[in-house]
């Protein structure tokens, strides 16, 4: 007889709520487009919650949650930290993005954002796009991350990866003595997006 291994059992809901101290957190389910998504709301103090949705074929609906609820509180540190009167939020939606991902599930969504509201703003993270966000902005005003033709910001990879860059650099700098990166043997783990622009900046300064 062969018995499972032990698993861990998840800490119930409310548990996990109160020890990240979210505000608001959002399940929304749609039986007709497939539509599984979690909004976490982690603090609005300094103003609406901002921070983009990622799309992700998690393992278990727990796991989903962990990610949205330590993903939204990163957001209120990072706004806070950056001086800006904004909160933090995050959203993911559960799924293959390459099998379910379509337009009427993204206007659904959209519609679950547009019921708070604008005490969340969305944007692109993980597996969304520029376009994928034309489609939320079908349902409601309350995104962000648009194409520069629709008076958006278009895709924020770069700036993102940008940041990363820098924020590589400064760690060097207070390690090393020096924020020079040529030389250093350095792992970029994904090369998505982001991943993508952290290497040509990386390039630029003579990694390989």
């Amino acid at each position: 007889m062969v018995l499972d291994a032990p698993t861990q059992v998840p800490a119930p809901i409310f548990e996990q709520v109160a020890e990240f101290q979210h505000e608001q957190v959002v399940y929304c389910h749609d039986h007709e487009t497939g539509l599984k998504a979690i909004i976490g709301i982690h603090n609005t103090v300094l103003g609406p919650a901002l921070g983009g949705t990622r799309m992700w074929h998690y393992a278990t609906e727990a796991e989903a949650l962990h990610d949205v609820l330590r993903l939204s509180r990163g957001m209120t540190y990072k706004a806070a930290i950056s001086g800006l009167n904004l909160g933090g939020g995050k959203a993911v939606i559960i799924g293959d993005a390459k099998k379910l991902k379509n337009e009427a599930l993204l206007r659904k969504f959209g519609r679950f954002v547009n019921n708070l509201n604008g005490k969340y703003i969305t944007a692109e993270d993980v597996n969304m796009t520029t376009k994928d966000m034309e489609y939320i902005r079908m349902e409601t005003k309350h995104v962000a991350g648009l194409p520069e033709s629709m008076g958006g910001s278009g895709d924020p990879s770069p700036v993102t990866a940008y940041g990363v860059y820098m924020g590589m650099k400064a760690a060097a700098k207070k390690a090393l003595g020096s924020d020079s990166l040529a030389g250093k043997r350095i792992a970029v783990q994904g090369v998505g997006h982001v991943g993508t622009y952290l290497l040509e900046h990386l390039q630029k300064e003579g990694q390989a």
